[in-house]
């Protein structure tokens, strides 16, 4: 028997392999542009919480309709896949089928299962492309949305429905063959999917079947090999960072504001207290204040942005885009991760890299931007991953106020009232409930 499959298989399964691998590399890399940033705490909540939103997909069932779409096509994703290591192992050993004499009976309940979800993917698949082809439900029609990522999403769905035809073809024309008693062709109980579109098959010869059959599994396998390297060039990269990207969440109440480092550190020297890590010494350099670019944040804020999903939750429950600001949450995260993907093209080409000429503030998310923000966190709440748009708003906030002096003449007013007065309003402290006083002398009189 020739070993030239086996040798090609051999040689595309080692190419996907090292394509993929140097992305992983590329991709860490860039993630790790960010600043260090600790999150080890919590654990056992943090494991509960990976469970739940990454697994459990919990946060996407606020929307039932396209959630409950999105689990079949996420069941379907795993287990199907289970199906991929069958293939492996008879791509590298030449056999057909190769678990089927072990798992007899089984086997065929497996392989029907795996249909009905195939079944599922394509309706799935289809109701997306429906959605954002024909009914243009408006979060896909924003405006950066246009181009690449409406092309990205349409190319994952119309590969997948693809994907799904090779296996049902394969199987139809596998138990015709196996029906004839051709080859090694392992007969199984009655695939019923498949079996609805095996009159199309059944006139031909056992030649133009073989060639059906291989045809349709090199098609499915060197598919899924090339999904896998796609998915690192696509959002769909969320399949696999969702998940740390949730145990990484931020744990903290809604609405905590965390504070800066490096005013802790100047406040602390001010008054004589060593700055934080017990240093005896300051810092030969003052950190910056607030992020200008990508280097600036933390890498768990890249990570949310390789993350995204792109799905829009964000920005259709944002007040401010709402209201026809400018501002959009998922913008923000798709534009950190394409000055991330500048950046890291431009060191693996020995450019310049961050030293550019270029930064995240300005270049790609301007100020109209960041103002429109009401720091509500409606951003971070819709999130079916728990990204946070916010944490990078306030921290391109910090620097625009800290570092530029850029703020509106409106919120300097009431910085200045805040410092002088403890509250936004110009009045003194003693006067705070003076309100309440005159509300009760009304009430009197």
């Amino acid at each position: 028997m020739s070993i030239l499959p086996q040798l090609v298989f051999l040689l595309i399964f080692g190419i996907a392999a090292y394509i993929l691998s140097k992305r992983v590399r590329y991709l860490r890399r860039n993630i790790f542009l960010g600043k260090a940033e600790t999150r080890n705490d919590q654990t056992e909540k943090r494991w509960k919480t990976m469970l739940l939103v990454a697994f459990g997909q919990q946060k996407m069932f606020k929307r039932f309709g396209p959630a409950f779409l999105h689990l079949l096509i996420y069941v379907a994703f795993v287990i199907i896949n289970l199906e991929v290591l069958e293939f492996v192992i008879d791509g590298l050993a030449g056999s057909h089928r190769v678990f089927a004499p072990f798992l007899g009976t089984a086997y065929g309940v497996a392989m029907n299962i795996f249909e009905f979800l195939a079944i599922a993917v394509l309706v799935s698949c289809v109701a997306f492309l429906i959605r954002r082809n024909i009914m243009k439900v408006e979060r896909f029609t924003k405006p950066e949305m246009k181009g690449w990522p409406s092309l990205d999403a349409n190319l994952i769905l119309i590969i997948e429905i693809i994907l799904m035809f090779a296996i049902l073809t394969m199987n139809a024309t596998d138990q015709i063959l196996a029906s004839r008693g051709v080859g090694d062709y392992a007969l199984l109980n009655t695939l019923f999917f498949s079996s609805l579109i095996r009159p199309i098959f059944e006139g031909m010869g056992d030649g133009a079947l073989i060639f059906i059959e291989r045809f349709a599994w090199w098609f499915h396998i060197i598919g899924i090999l090339g999904f896998a390297v796609y998915v690192t060039y696509s959002k769909h990269l969320h399949i696999f960072l969702a998940f740390p990207n949730t145990w990484y969440s931020n744990l903290k109440p809604k609405g905590e504001m965390i504070n800066m480092p490096e005013v802790t550190n100047e406040v602390n020297m001010m008054l004589g207290i060593p700055a934080e890590g017990n240093q005896e010494t300051p810092p030969a350099e003052i950190g910056r204040f607030g992020a200008k670019d990508v280097n600036d944040l933390t890498w768990v804020n890249v990570m949310n942005a390789y993350s995204c999903t792109e799905c829009g939750r964000c920005t259709s429950e944002c007040p401010a885009n709402i209201t026809g600001k400018k501002l959009s949450p998922r913008k923000i995260m798709m534009d950190v991760r394409d000055r991330a993907e500048e950046v890291g093209k431009s060191l693996d080409t020995g450019g310049k890299g961050l030293e550019d000429g270029k930064s995240l503030l300005g270049d790609y998310i301007t100020k109209e931007e960041i103002n429109a923000c009401t720091s509500c966190n409606a951003c971070v709440e819709a999130c079916p991953i728990n990204i946070d748009p916010l944490s990078i708003i306030l921290q391109l906030r910090r620097y625009v106020a800290m570092e530029e002096s850029g703020t509106p003449a409106q919120w300097n007013a009431m910085f200045q009232n805040m410092e002088t007065s403890f509250s936004p309003w110009k009045f003194a402290p003693t006067d705070r409930f003076n309100w309440a006083d005159q509300v009760k002398n009304e009430e009197i009189e």
